[in-house]
């Protein structure tokens, strides 16, 4: 552990350079990319943990594969679930510790990280109960058929076992984001990724082809879609156990102690009261989504009442989705590195240079994210065949992309300051944004372009993708507006 504090002090000039800590000495810039690049690495790691489940299940055998790979695309968003039933935790803690360490208050930010450790395993027990129960509701109101509901409660239910687990690694890497270490989760990510591809192809029993190359199983496991899961089960477990590694050991001035995770009513009710808010910004903006699987599931209906296959349609939604994102990730880091560059500026009583911390983490946002949207607009054939060569998905998934490509701008704009301003804790206004654009304009553009005027997926996610601009607008208003630099936590 340093002996130097770990809260930021500006020099008189107010250039934005850090003299204490581990961004001693480092411009704003340069203290940016340390911060992002760590994160953009640990959330590429977790959506490969996705991807590798994806083109495992597009590989099984083809009486099973299209069938796997509708399942595994509702099952993907019960997975979207967990990160956002921790991330309200999560959010809670990077916050306080951000706040308290910038303001040199390590005794409050070790309290608060034991307090959200603590709530993470209960919180993440519930949660899996409540997978647990709900996957067979869920089957019935996406409208899928028998033999892709066995396969999503074989998924989930799988899943839902080390969710104690997942919560606490989840929330513990977002805890070390608000002291500012972000390596050491990335590290985690990459192990917890290494393991849920060894130990979901081995269960699994795919051959795995590149090209012309073929690497064959040698295992006679053959659990196909539960072999799957249990990959990601036991990742989730690996992770658990590396977090508290370096929970215990210690970064910077953040340390977990034992008896901090007593149950301590005002600190817990704390991370409660900021996270409750981020939680219910995250479930709105994901229940609003699993209506968008009913409409899928309404497409796909109508179809088969006239005659045409529309087996898939799921599948080919989770495709689009997979890929979707990666373009996520440069926005989720910068506004990661954002948050926590700002609230500790904020506790450092420095807000202009939180201010200066979220613009220029936009702008670079931006551009990365805007060069993945070409990607998307003339690669999506490509991208499409990594995960399957079926002809329905060849033939829906590439419009998808084209058309999420001609949005990643005001995308890459919503997202960096949506996490800004929840990582300085004004998580309120996020989630009144979040919600009134999510059902007052996507369900309804995504419903009336999809299922009444016939057009399909592309008409659905015409709708989604149009949402995003009116919403990237509403963000902006309310980070100008500047309501978030009073913000207490």
């Amino acid at each position: 552990m340093s002996d130097e504090p770990s809260h930021l002090e500006t020099n008189a000039q107010g250039n934005g350079e850090i003299r204490s800590g581990k961004l001693a000495g480092k411009t704003l810039w340069a203290t940016i990319w340390i911060v992002a690049l760590p994160v953009l690495l640990q959330q590429t790691m977790q959506a490969c943990v996705g991807l590798v489940d994806s083109m495992l299940a597009g590989r099984l055998p083809d009486e099973i594969a299209l069938q796997a790979l509708d399942a595994i695309s509702v099952g993907a968003y019960v997975t979207w679930f967990i990160l956002i039933a921790m991330t309200g935790l999560g959010i809670g803690g990077q916050a306080i510790i951000a706040r308290d360490m910038g303001a040199g208050n390590l005794l409050d930010a070790r309290r608060a990280l034991g307090q959200a450790v603590m709530l993470s395993v209960a919180w993440g027990a519930i949660v899996g109960m409540a997978m647990w129960f709900g996957v067979g509701p869920l089957a019935a109101f996406c409208k899928l058929d028998a033999d892709v509901t066995s396969l999503l409660s074989e998924y989930v239910r799988i899943i839902a076992v080390s969710l104690p687990a997942a919560g606490f690694m989840l929330v513990g890497a977002m805890c070390l984001y608000g002291a500012g270490e972000t390596m050491l989760p990335s590290l985690i990510a990459i192990g917890v990724n290494v393991v849920n591809i060894l130990v979901s192809w081995a269960l699994s029993g795919v051959d795995l082809t590149f090209g012309q190359r073929t690497f064959e199983n040698p295992f006679s496991f053959d659990m196909h879609v539960g072999g799957i899961a249990v990959g990601t089960a036991v990742s989730y477990a690996f992770g658990a156990l590396m977090t508290l590694w370096v929970l215990l050991h210690g970064v910077k001035d953040l340390r977990l102690e034992v008896g901090e995770m007593k149950p301590n009513a005002p600190v817990s009710g704390r991370l409660i009261r900021i996270g409750l808010p981020g939680f219910f910004d995250s479930f709105m903006m994901w229940a609003a989504n699993i209506v968008v699987l009913l409409f899928i599931g309404m497409v796909a209906v109508n179809a088969s009442t006239n005659g045409v296959a529309a087996g898939g349609l799921q599948g080919a939604h989770l495709i689009a989705i997979r890929w979707e994102a990666f373009s996520f990730l440069p926005g989720f880091a910068l506004g990661t590195a954002a948050g926590a560059l700002a609230g500790q500026y904020l506790g450092a009583g420095n807000a202009p240079m939180a201010q200066r911390a979220i613009l220029v983490c936009t702008a670079i946002a931006s551009v990365l994210m805007g060069l993945l949207g070409l990607v998307f607009m003339f690669g999506g054939e490509f991208l499409t065949r990594i995960i399957s060569d079926d002809e329905l998905h060849l033939k829906e998934v590439p419009p998808l992309l084209f058309i999420a490509g001609v949005v990643q701008v005001f995308f890459a704009i919503t997202m960096v300051l949506r996490q800004a301003l929840r990582g300085v804790g004004d998580t309120r206004w996020s989630f009144l944004i979040t919600s009134a654009s999510s059902y007052g304009i996507r369900l309804p553009a995504a419903w009336w372009l999809g299922v009444h005027l016939e057009m399909g997926l592309t008409g659905i996610w015409l709708g989604m993708c149009g949402e995003l601009v009116i919403r990237c607008g509403l963000f902006a208003a309310r980070f100008y507006h500047g309501g978030w630099k009073r913000i207490k936590v």
